[in-house]
Protein backbone atom coordinates (compact mmCIF):
# COMPACT_ATOMS: atom_id res chain seq x y z
CA UNK A 1 0.00 0.00 0.00
CA UNK A 2 2.74 2.81 0.80
CA UNK A 3 4.73 1.81 -2.43
CA UNK A 4 1.32 2.34 -4.51
CA UNK A 5 0.75 5.65 -2.46
CA UNK A 6 4.67 6.70 -3.08
CA UNK A 7 3.83 5.86 -7.08
CA UNK A 8 0.70 7.18 -7.10
CA UNK A 9 2.10 10.69 -5.59
CA UNK A 10 5.27 10.54 -7.95
CA UNK A 11 2.83 9.95 -11.17
CA UNK A 12 1.29 13.37 -9.68
CA UNK A 13 3.98 14.96 -9.62
CA UNK A 14 4.87 14.39 -12.89
CA UNK A 15 1.33 14.99 -14.42
CA UNK A 16 1.37 18.61 -12.38
CA UNK A 17 4.95 19.40 -13.89
CA UNK A 18 3.92 18.65 -17.16
CA UNK A 19 0.41 20.88 -17.14
CA UNK A 20 1.95 23.68 -16.10
CA UNK A 21 3.67 26.72 -18.12
CA UNK A 22 6.63 28.17 -17.67
CA UNK A 23 5.98 30.90 -14.92
CA UNK A 24 8.21 29.05 -12.17
CA UNK A 25 10.89 28.33 -15.05
CA UNK A 26 10.97 32.18 -16.14
CA UNK A 27 11.60 33.32 -12.55
CA UNK A 28 14.71 30.68 -12.08
CA UNK A 29 16.47 31.38 -15.12
CA UNK A 30 16.19 35.24 -14.55
CA UNK A 31 17.03 34.48 -10.64
CA UNK A 32 20.32 32.45 -12.02
CA UNK A 33 21.63 36.12 -13.88
CA UNK A 34 22.39 37.53 -10.37
CA UNK A 35 25.18 36.06 -8.14
CA UNK A 36 23.87 33.66 -5.82
CA UNK A 37 22.55 34.94 -2.17
CA UNK A 38 24.02 34.01 0.96
CA UNK A 39 21.23 32.43 2.66
CA UNK A 40 21.54 31.06 6.27
CA UNK A 41 19.39 27.96 6.55
CA UNK A 42 17.88 27.54 10.18
CA UNK A 43 17.92 23.88 11.04
CA UNK A 44 18.55 21.99 8.00
CA UNK A 45 17.89 18.39 10.17
CA UNK A 46 16.20 16.32 7.65
CA UNK A 47 16.58 15.07 4.19
CA UNK A 48 13.56 17.72 2.57
CA UNK A 49 15.03 20.91 4.04
CA UNK A 50 18.94 19.99 3.24
CA UNK A 51 18.18 18.87 -0.35
CA UNK A 52 16.25 21.83 -1.17
CA UNK A 53 19.38 23.75 -0.09
CA UNK A 54 21.01 21.76 -1.63
CA UNK A 55 19.49 21.82 -5.12
CA UNK A 56 18.79 25.50 -5.09
CA UNK A 57 22.84 25.98 -4.53
CA UNK A 58 23.57 23.89 -7.43
CA UNK A 59 21.02 25.71 -9.64
CA UNK A 60 23.03 29.05 -8.83
CA UNK A 61 20.75 30.36 -7.09
CA UNK A 62 22.19 30.68 -3.60
CA UNK A 63 24.93 30.25 -1.53
CA UNK A 64 23.93 27.91 1.44
CA UNK A 65 25.24 28.56 5.22
CA UNK A 66 23.95 25.60 6.98
CA UNK A 67 22.98 26.80 10.80
CA UNK A 68 22.26 23.79 13.31
CA UNK A 69 23.91 20.87 15.05
CA UNK A 70 27.01 20.22 13.14
CA UNK A 71 26.66 15.78 14.06
CA UNK A 72 22.86 16.36 13.29
CA UNK A 73 23.38 17.82 9.68
CA UNK A 74 26.42 15.58 8.62
CA UNK A 75 24.59 12.55 9.89
CA UNK A 76 21.11 13.31 7.92
CA UNK A 77 23.57 14.04 4.88
CA UNK A 78 24.88 11.07 4.81
CA UNK A 79 21.89 8.68 5.16
CA UNK A 80 20.66 10.88 2.43
CA UNK A 81 23.56 10.61 0.17
CA UNK A 82 23.90 14.23 -0.32
CA UNK A 83 27.44 16.06 -0.79
CA UNK A 84 27.83 19.09 1.48
CA UNK A 85 31.74 19.41 1.01
CA UNK A 86 32.40 23.08 0.30
CA UNK A 87 29.21 24.39 2.50
CA UNK A 88 29.76 26.24 5.27
CA UNK A 89 28.44 24.72 9.08
CA UNK A 90 27.63 27.08 11.64
CA UNK A 91 27.26 24.54 15.17
CA UNK A 92 24.00 24.51 17.21
CA UNK A 93 22.79 22.87 19.96
CA UNK A 94 19.32 22.70 19.37
CA UNK A 95 16.71 23.92 17.20
CA UNK A 96 15.87 27.42 19.05
CA UNK A 97 19.37 28.15 18.95
CA UNK A 98 19.64 27.43 14.91
CA UNK A 99 16.80 30.14 14.52
CA UNK A 100 18.38 32.93 16.47
CA UNK A 101 21.98 32.09 14.99
CA UNK A 102 20.59 32.40 11.46
CA UNK A 103 18.77 35.27 12.25
CA UNK A 104 21.76 36.91 13.64
CA UNK A 105 24.04 35.98 10.68
CA UNK A 106 21.67 38.14 8.49
CA UNK A 107 21.41 40.81 11.56
CA UNK A 108 25.36 41.36 11.17
CA UNK A 109 24.72 41.78 7.46
CA UNK A 110 26.82 37.96 6.95
CA UNK A 111 23.98 36.76 5.04
CA UNK A 112 21.41 38.41 2.34
CA UNK A 113 18.45 35.55 2.89
CA UNK A 114 16.60 33.56 5.61
CA UNK A 115 15.79 29.97 4.72
CA UNK A 116 13.47 27.27 6.91
CA UNK A 117 14.78 24.17 7.71
CA UNK A 118 13.23 21.62 9.76
CA UNK A 119 11.94 23.65 12.62
CA UNK A 120 9.19 24.99 12.87
CA UNK A 121 7.67 28.53 11.09
CA UNK A 122 6.50 29.79 14.36
CA UNK A 123 10.25 29.03 15.92
CA UNK A 124 11.72 31.25 13.06
CA UNK A 125 9.52 33.46 13.41
CA UNK A 126 9.68 34.26 17.10
CA UNK A 127 13.34 35.31 16.63
CA UNK A 128 12.66 37.26 13.67
CA UNK A 129 10.00 39.03 15.31
CA UNK A 130 11.95 39.87 18.23
CA UNK A 131 12.48 43.38 19.17
CA UNK A 132 15.94 43.65 20.32
CA UNK A 133 17.80 40.77 18.06
CA UNK A 134 15.20 40.37 14.91
CA UNK A 135 14.62 41.97 11.94
CA UNK A 136 11.59 43.54 12.53
CA UNK A 137 10.39 46.81 10.03
CA UNK A 138 7.97 49.57 10.07
CA UNK A 139 5.96 46.53 8.19
CA UNK A 140 3.90 43.81 9.15
CA UNK A 141 5.33 40.07 8.58
CA UNK A 142 3.36 38.56 5.74
CA UNK A 143 3.33 35.46 3.49
CA UNK A 144 2.56 35.09 0.04
CA UNK A 145 2.17 32.33 -1.85
CA UNK A 146 3.21 32.65 -5.67
CA UNK A 147 0.70 30.20 -7.22
CA UNK A 148 1.58 28.67 -10.69
CA UNK A 149 -1.99 27.61 -11.67
CA UNK A 150 -2.08 25.13 -14.92
CA UNK A 151 -5.37 26.95 -16.09
CA UNK A 152 -3.90 30.83 -14.94
CA UNK A 153 -2.04 32.43 -17.84
CA UNK A 154 0.21 34.64 -14.43
CA UNK A 155 1.77 33.61 -11.57
CA UNK A 156 -1.21 34.12 -9.14
CA UNK A 157 -0.36 35.77 -5.18
CA UNK A 158 -2.43 34.27 -2.39
CA UNK A 159 -2.03 36.49 0.81
CA UNK A 160 -1.40 36.06 3.61
CA UNK A 161 -2.48 32.34 3.78
CA UNK A 162 0.42 31.31 6.63
CA UNK A 163 1.40 33.79 9.03
CA UNK A 164 -1.55 36.37 10.38
CA UNK A 165 -4.40 34.53 11.31
CA UNK A 166 -7.12 37.72 11.58
CA UNK A 167 -5.34 40.87 10.24
CA UNK A 168 -7.18 44.18 10.70
CA UNK A 169 -7.69 46.95 9.06
CA UNK A 170 -3.86 48.54 9.45
CA UNK A 171 -2.35 44.71 9.10
CA UNK A 172 -4.04 44.10 5.95
CA UNK A 173 -2.79 47.57 4.33
CA UNK A 174 0.65 45.95 5.35
CA UNK A 175 -0.13 42.83 3.74
CA UNK A 176 -0.83 44.67 0.53
CA UNK A 177 1.59 46.51 0.18
CA UNK A 178 4.18 43.76 1.02
CA UNK A 179 2.84 41.33 -2.08
CA UNK A 180 2.76 44.73 -4.36
CA UNK A 181 5.92 45.26 -3.76
CA UNK A 182 7.37 41.86 -4.30
CA UNK A 183 5.40 41.69 -7.66
CA UNK A 184 6.94 45.00 -8.78
CA UNK A 185 10.90 43.80 -7.67
CA UNK A 186 10.23 40.68 -9.93
CA UNK A 187 9.32 42.82 -12.90
CA UNK A 188 5.95 41.95 -13.10
CA UNK A 189 4.86 44.97 -13.56
CA UNK A 190 2.33 46.77 -11.77
CA UNK A 191 -0.43 44.35 -10.09
CA UNK A 192 -3.89 43.57 -10.44
CA UNK A 193 -5.22 43.52 -6.41
CA UNK A 194 -8.38 42.00 -5.90
CA UNK A 195 -9.86 41.78 -2.43
CA UNK A 196 -11.38 39.08 -1.62
CA UNK A 197 -15.04 38.76 0.59
CA UNK A 198 -18.12 36.43 -0.38
CA UNK A 199 -19.89 38.63 -2.54
CA UNK A 200 -19.05 42.58 -4.71
CA UNK A 201 -21.51 43.82 -2.96
CA UNK A 202 -20.40 45.97 0.12
CA UNK A 203 -22.60 44.80 3.12
CA UNK A 204 -22.26 45.53 7.23
CA UNK A 205 -23.03 41.99 7.19
CA UNK A 206 -20.13 40.63 6.27
CA UNK A 207 -17.29 42.95 7.44
CA UNK A 208 -14.89 41.60 5.34
CA UNK A 209 -16.63 43.59 2.17
CA UNK A 210 -16.49 46.42 4.48
CA UNK A 211 -12.64 46.62 4.99
CA UNK A 212 -12.11 45.71 1.28
CA UNK A 213 -13.56 49.12 0.40
CA UNK A 214 -11.69 50.81 3.36
CA UNK A 215 -8.54 49.34 1.28
CA UNK A 216 -9.84 50.36 -1.91
CA UNK A 217 -10.35 54.07 -0.89
CA UNK A 218 -6.76 53.89 1.32
CA UNK A 219 -5.07 53.35 -2.26
CA UNK A 220 -6.91 56.13 -3.61
CA UNK A 221 -5.40 58.50 -0.92
CA UNK A 222 -1.78 57.39 -1.49
CA UNK A 223 -1.67 54.80 1.81
CA UNK A 224 -1.41 51.34 -0.73
CA UNK A 225 0.93 52.52 -3.13
CA UNK A 226 2.21 50.59 -6.84
CA UNK A 227 -0.96 48.14 -7.61
CA UNK A 228 -4.40 48.50 -8.91
CA UNK A 229 -6.68 47.70 -6.01
CA UNK A 230 -10.15 46.84 -6.13
CA UNK A 231 -12.63 45.05 -3.73
CA UNK A 232 -14.91 43.55 -2.67
CA UNK A 233 -15.02 40.46 -5.24
CA UNK A 234 -15.91 37.00 -4.96
CA UNK A 235 -12.91 34.94 -6.16
CA UNK A 236 -15.33 33.67 -9.53
CA UNK A 237 -15.40 37.82 -10.60
CA UNK A 238 -11.93 38.35 -9.72
CA UNK A 239 -10.25 35.88 -11.70
CA UNK A 240 -13.05 35.04 -14.43
CA UNK A 241 -14.07 37.52 -17.45
CA UNK A 242 -16.54 35.91 -17.81
CA UNK A 243 -18.00 35.89 -14.21
CA UNK A 244 -17.39 40.00 -14.26
CA UNK A 245 -19.00 40.46 -16.90
CA UNK A 246 -22.24 38.57 -16.12
CA UNK A 247 -22.06 40.56 -12.89
CA UNK A 248 -21.58 43.79 -14.51
CA UNK A 249 -18.14 44.41 -12.84
CA UNK A 250 -16.59 47.14 -14.70
CA UNK A 251 -12.82 47.61 -13.73
CA UNK A 252 -9.45 47.30 -14.37
CA UNK A 253 -8.99 44.12 -11.86
CA UNK A 254 -12.49 42.47 -12.58
CA UNK A 255 -11.39 38.97 -13.88
CA UNK A 256 -8.03 39.36 -14.04
CA UNK A 257 -6.51 39.69 -11.12
CA UNK A 258 -2.70 39.07 -10.20
CA UNK A 259 -2.93 39.55 -6.54
CA UNK A 260 -5.91 37.99 -3.95
CA UNK A 261 -5.78 39.43 -1.06
CA UNK A 262 -8.01 36.86 1.21
CA UNK A 263 -9.97 37.75 4.22
CA UNK A 264 -8.14 35.66 6.69
CA UNK A 265 -5.34 32.54 7.11
CA UNK A 266 -8.27 30.20 6.82
CA UNK A 267 -9.81 31.17 4.03
CA UNK A 268 -6.44 32.00 2.22
CA UNK A 269 -5.11 28.43 3.25
CA UNK A 270 -7.90 26.44 2.28
CA UNK A 271 -7.79 28.33 -1.50
CA UNK A 272 -4.05 27.79 -1.18
CA UNK A 273 -4.19 24.08 -1.02
CA UNK A 274 -7.87 23.87 -3.18
CA UNK A 275 -5.76 25.21 -5.98
CA UNK A 276 -2.63 23.13 -5.38
CA UNK A 277 -4.52 19.45 -4.72
CA UNK A 278 -7.22 20.32 -6.92
CA UNK A 279 -6.36 22.15 -9.95
CA UNK A 280 -2.91 20.71 -10.04
CA UNK A 281 -0.67 23.96 -8.92
CA UNK A 282 2.06 24.55 -7.72
CA UNK A 283 3.02 27.09 -4.51
CA UNK A 284 6.39 28.64 -4.03
CA UNK A 285 5.91 30.88 -0.67
CA UNK A 286 8.09 33.45 1.41
CA UNK A 287 7.57 35.52 3.92
CA UNK A 288 8.41 39.61 3.56
CA UNK A 289 7.97 42.41 5.36
CA UNK A 290 11.30 41.77 7.71
CA UNK A 291 14.74 43.28 6.95
CA UNK A 292 15.37 40.48 4.43
CA UNK A 293 12.71 38.18 2.28
CA UNK A 294 12.44 34.47 4.32
CA UNK A 295 12.43 31.21 2.39
CA UNK A 296 9.22 29.21 3.69
CA UNK A 297 9.09 25.17 2.54
CA UNK A 298 6.80 22.78 3.29
CA UNK A 299 8.03 19.34 3.64
CA UNK A 300 5.75 18.53 0.89
CA UNK A 301 7.34 20.81 -1.86
CA UNK A 302 8.53 19.25 -4.87
CA UNK A 303 12.06 20.09 -5.68
CA UNK A 304 10.64 23.09 -8.52
CA UNK A 305 8.41 24.84 -5.69
CA UNK A 306 11.78 24.70 -3.49
CA UNK A 307 13.68 26.29 -6.63
CA UNK A 308 11.09 28.87 -7.33
CA UNK A 309 10.67 30.17 -3.32
CA UNK A 310 14.51 30.53 -3.59
CA UNK A 311 14.79 32.37 -6.79
CA UNK A 312 11.43 34.88 -6.25
CA UNK A 313 13.31 35.55 -2.58
CA UNK A 314 16.78 36.11 -4.38
CA UNK A 315 15.03 38.33 -7.14
CA UNK A 316 13.51 40.19 -4.59
CA UNK A 317 16.58 41.03 -2.29
CA UNK A 318 18.53 41.87 -5.22
CA UNK A 319 16.04 44.31 -6.41
CA UNK A 320 15.55 45.46 -2.77
CA UNK A 321 19.38 46.35 -2.91
CA UNK A 322 19.31 48.19 -6.29
CA UNK A 323 16.67 50.87 -4.33
CA UNK A 324 17.80 50.86 -0.63
CA UNK A 325 19.30 48.83 1.47
CA UNK A 326 17.85 45.83 2.91
CA UNK A 327 15.71 46.83 5.96
CA UNK A 328 15.69 50.70 5.14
Amino acid sequence: MAQTSTLAAEAGQSRRSAANGDKYERLIAKAREIPPALTAVAHPCDEASLRGALDAAAQGLITPILVGPTGRIIATAKQAGLDIAGFEIVDTPHSHASAAKAVELVHAGKAALLMKGSLHTDELLAEVTNKETGLRTGRRISHVFIMDVPTYAEPLFITDAAVNIFPDLEAKRDIIQNAIDLHVGLGLGTPRVAILSAVETVTTKIPSTLEAAALCKMADRGQICGGLLDGPLALDNAISPEAASIKGIVSPVAGKAQILVVPDLEAGNMLAKNLTFLSGADAAGIVLGARVPIILTSRADNVRTRLASCAVAGLYAHALAQTRPIGG
